[in-house]
């Protein structure tokens, strides 16, 4: 997560506080590790995927906080993930480009404009949400995000991008289903909207929080997820 921290402000007693200034954004990494590195967040899809729940757990844990990590519930989220998540399984076809070549220069690029209607809120397809570049560098459009194979810089993730809160939150979004993208059409046009065309982010997120017959509030069920 990125973001200016101010600690300043942190000079009491009481609980530890800090100031963040300016925007809140966040930010993802390579493909794989940097040599000698261990793997971890979105890397733990592609590198070392043999002992990837071991790699899970180290990458989470501190000193004796491996005891309270249950070893059979991280593999039980994985094969959801694998099974059902079109961003995970879009990492995983990075892996499997790697298997067949380690030699390989691969990028990933995670598509910006969607092709589909975005007011029915269909589960993306993999062909939507991101694309294999194997060799010579492609043209990029605006809103995409391109990862690189190897590289210690990290880069921020536009939040226009219809796969940011998919990425940032994945067991909120457990089909890698879209987020928030800027040309939503609205249904209605009136004095309310301003004479504006799309959904704004806030009135995408009242959609998402509200409760609907026939429908399982994931994300108001998630309790401590959804804070």
């Amino acid at each position: 997560m990125g973001g200016k921290v101010d600690i300043s402000v942190n000079k009491t007693k009481g609980l530890r506080t800090f100031r963040l200034s300016g925007q809140n954004y966040y930010q993802i990494g390579s493909l794989l590790p940097p040599e000698g590195s261990s793997p971890k967040f979105a890397q733990l899809y592609i590198y070392d995927t043999e002992n990837e729940v071991e790699n899970r757990i180290h990458a989470i844990s501190r000193g004796e906080m491996n005891n309270e990590l249950h070893a059979e519930i991280m593999n039980d989220l994985k094969q959801m993930l694998d099974d059902n998540n079109v961003l995970a399984k879009s990492f995983r076809m990075v892996r499997d480009q790697f298997q067949v070549d380690r030699t390989s220069n691969v990028r990933l690029r995670l598509i910006g404009k969607r092709g589909s209607e975005g007011r029915r809120y269909n589960l993306p397809t993999v062909s939507e949400v991101a694309a294999l570049i194997v060799g010579d560098f492609e043209q990029i459009r605006s809103g995409d995000i391109i990862v690189e194979s190897q590289s210690r810089q990290l880069q921020r993730i536009n939040e226009l991008n219809a796969a940011y809160l998919g990425l940032k939150y994945p067991l909120l979004f457990s089909y890698g289903e879209d987020g928030y993208r800027e040309d939503i059409p609205l249904n209605d046009i009136d004095d309310l909207t301003d004479g504006r065309k799309c959904v704004s982010t806030r009135e995408y997120l009242s959609y998402k929080i509200q409760e609907r017959k026939d429908e399982v509030p994931t994300i108001m069920s998630a309790r401590r997820l959804f804070h």
